[in-house]
């Protein structure tokens, strides 16, 4: 996450209005550029969060621009500002912000940011979907609901695969999750608690992940929109194994995507 002034008379604007800023008992300037300073001004100013450019980034490029709308868009821009605050905290802090997820509709609007790169326009109408989250603190607590069945030696097992699966969506197949197909792999890494079910039974049986592939799902509730995600294991101490499928089905024709069924597995 991140935000933008689109101009140098916006960016002006807020260079006039934030406070000087004490470090060391020393006043100066405010640093417009500094999230930390920007994240307490808005705090006290939530108002002024409509005046910026809010920026959904993927490796620090700006790929969305964020406008909620609705009557819940005072509660979305709130949000923005928290999840601001929280990327500036310590990384060992509860409070630290790693991820988020945006869910909202392409406008068909676009914004120049002030760089000069035109970025496309989505509107979250509420706040449903709008979260945060640290990839450890995600895997600690998707380890969590599977903790009966999982022993010492396998939950730090556990813990890397799911580390490495989470780490393997967000970096090998990242995408702009526009189309359905895209939709359905973010929301399987978002929705770590049903991998976790999944690597739970892998794991046990000393297997790790190879591959994951989002299929067409050949039947679906309908007016609906639903993927196959197939999680395929191996074993990495013998080749000759036949290799394991795992696979959940995810309904993408909402604003927020919901899993059916079970988790199905097959050699």
């Amino acid at each position: 996450l991140g935000y933008d002034f689109g101009s140098e008379a916006r960016r002006d604007s807020f260079k006039q209005l934030m406070p000087a800023y004490e470090i060391d008992n020393t006043a100066v300037p405010a640093n417009l550029y500094d999230a930390r300073q920007m994240a307490d001004y808005l705090e006290q100013n939530p108002s002024e969060a409509k005046s910026l450019v809010w920026t959904l980034n993927l490796e620090l490029t700006p790929i969305y621009a964020i406008e909620p709308v609705g009557a819940f868009g005072r509660d979305a821009y709130g949000l923005l500002q928290e999840f601001l605050a929280g990327q500036v905290e310590a990384e060992d802090s509860e409070d630290y912000v790693e991820r988020v997820s945006i869910p909202g509709v392409l406008s068909g609007k676009t914004v120049k940011l002030f760089s000069g790169q035109v970025v496309p326009v989505i509107e979250p109408h509420n706040t449903r979907g709008i979260y945060s989250w640290k990839v450890n603190t995600l895997v600690t607590a998707a380890l969590e609901t599977v903790r009966a069945t999982a022993t010492e030696a396998t939950e730090e097992t556990m813990r890397r695969t799911l580390g490495s699966f989470l780490n393997r969506i967000y970096y090998d197949l990242r995408n702009l999750g526009t189309t359905s197909q895209d939709r359905a792999l973010n929301f399987a890494a978002t929705n770590a608690f049903q991998a976790a079910s999944t690597f739970a039974a892998a794991v046990a049986t000393g297997m790790e992940l190879d591959s994951i592939t989002v299929e067409k799902s050949p039947f679906c509730r309908l007016d609906s929109d639903c993927w196959d995600v197939k999680l395929k294991f191996f074993d990495p101490e013998n080749s000759r194994r036949a290799k394991k499928v795992y696979r959940f089905t995810i309904d993408v024709s909402d604003t927020i995507p919901v899993t059916l069924g079970e988790v199905r597995s097959w050699s």
